[in-house]
């Protein structure tokens, strides 16, 4: 159901991206799936950089909503499906931005409309936005997330 979903949105899941540190890209506890931090490609190469100093607001959302296809892809490779997605809980977006640069909230609406997109009501979620000073490989964007999820079919 959500993968026609994706179809009819014209939006194809990236392949789930290899951890790059000692961890493990989802662990699922007590009916959550919590997603470690996703970053964004695009054509299969990072998308970098800084907002406000040589990116803007419009490369930062379309990071964001790149990371958010790749939870979606580490999602269905935990699950194996992303129909036992109930609801998306939390999204935590993390942006690399110069100290003058506010619009961080903007920049994780490329995200949060996604999922909305994707899920209907069950997409609207909780959300942090947090402007940093870099992140890891020089990613533009990583977000991470909670997803309340149900049993297999």
């Amino acid at each position: 159901m959500i993968e026609a979903r994706l179809a009819q949105l014209g939006l194809e899941l990236p392949e789930a991206a290899a951890p790059v540190a000692a961890y493990i890209p989802a662990v699922e506890a007590n009916g959550l799936l919590h997603l470690s931090g996703q970053l964004p490609f695009q054509d299969g190469a990072l998308m970098t950089g800084r907002l406000g100093e040589d990116r803007d607001l419009a490369y930062g959302e379309e990071a964001a909503r790149r990371c958010a296809l790749m939870i979606l892809a580490q999602v269905k490779r935990a699950l194996g499906t992303l129909d036992r997605v109930e609801r998306i809980v939390k999204l935590g977006v993390f942006v690399n931005s110069a100290t003058s640069f506010t619009d961080q909230p903007k920049v994780a609406n490329g995200a949060s409309n996604l999922m909305e997109s994707v899920f209907g009501e069950a997409g609207k979620h909780a959300r942090s936005a947090v402007g940093v000073p870099s992140l890891p490989l020089g990613a533009v964007v990583e977000i991470d997330a909670i997803i309340a999820i149900g049993g297999a079919d």
